[in-house]
């Protein structure tokens, strides 16, 4: 006897996923072993989903407490989403700030690269991410990013840029380890 039967299947990243339809062949002595086995596997996937939809959103709620942080020129907040240590590389010299104290070392040093070139009102955007990747207790974030500033009074918008963040969880919640800025 073929029966068919409609499954319901979550796809890494979707609110409700997709219906599938698949044949299920149950023999007469089968007595309804493989329907459970089905109800199981349904059950973990559902179980699991909720999870990763929440890692995905704290993991983002860190990136953005980062970038909300330098945005608002709160440089404290902004440095409370980095893990110690942790390494970047960004666009303007010395292009690498690795260690206990990195974080805080890129925000001098940004401040002062700003100064030194009349930089002010600089404002770092991230759109939609392509990727927020969560395995265990590691994450990977990928985001298009347009940075505006002023510089000799006149607006300047870099769009087209990448920032790829690395994060760990730990006791306290998502910690940045490491990230990158790519200008396009």
């Amino acid at each position: 006897m073929v029966n068919h039967k409609r499954v319901y299947r979550l796809d890494r990243g979707e609110a409700f996923g997709t219906w599938l339809y698949a044949s299920h062949t149950r023999s007469s002595s089968d007595k309804g072993g493989n329907m459970r086995k089905l109800v199981v596997a349904i059950s973990l996937v559902l179980a699991t989903t909720p999870a990763v939809a929440s890692d995905q959103t704290d993991v983002m709620a860190a990136v953005h407490q980062f970038m909300d942080g330098l945005n608002k020129g709160d440089v404290k907040t902004a440095l409370a989403a980095c893990a110690s240590p942790s390494a970047i590389i960004d666009e303007f010299p010395p292009y690498n700030w690795q260690g206990a104290t990195s974080c805080a070392d890129w925000a001098k040093d940004f401040e002062a690269f700003n100064k030194t070139n009349g930089i002010s009102a600089p404002i770092a955007t991230l759109a939609k991410p392509r990727h927020v990747d969560v395995t265990g207790e590691h994450a990977y974030v990928v985001a298009p990013a347009t940075y505006t500033y002023k510089q000799g009074g006149k607006k300047v918008t870099e769009a087209g840029s990448m920032m790829t963040l690395a994060l760990q969880k730990s006791a306290s919640g998502w910690l940045i380890t490491s990230w990158a800025w790519s200008k396009h």
